[in-house]
């Protein structure tokens, strides 16, 4: 079980890697827009944060808080509301392509600091 923990939490990594990425790479070409790296790293997020989360709800001396899980949950559905929905777009209004990209940093920012 813990491998498979391992494993999910590596993928979140992944996940968060190529949402920021993206994001970044999109941001200095000038043109703000939703990229595919961005797109699936959200879905990536979402997934396996769930997962993550799912074998938790057993106990265990590592179980983080539920209020932590739901927060998580929320912020990671709105970033991928943010960058599915307008993924077509040319170009995505500035405010809410930095929105995405707080979002993002803010809901690492929860993971790491929320004990």
């Amino acid at each position: 079980m813990q491998t498979l923990r391992l494993i999910l939490l590596f993928l979140h990594l992944i996940g968060f890697a190529m949402l920021l990425g993206g994001s970044i790479a999109q941001y200095l070409t000038g043109k703000l827009r939703i990229n595919p790296a961005m797109l699936w790293g959200s879905v990536v997020q979402v997934v396996t944060g769930l997962a993550l989360a799912a074998p938790l709800r057993g106990g265990g001396d590592h179980e983080p808080p539920t209020a932590k899980l739901a927060v998580k949950l929320v912020i990671g559905l709105m970033i991928f509301v943010m960058a599915f929905f307008p993924r077509k777009r040319e170009q995505v209004a500035r405010g809410h392509f930095l929105a995405l990209v707080g979002l993002t940093v803010g809901n690492a920012a929860v993971a790491v600091f929320w004990r």
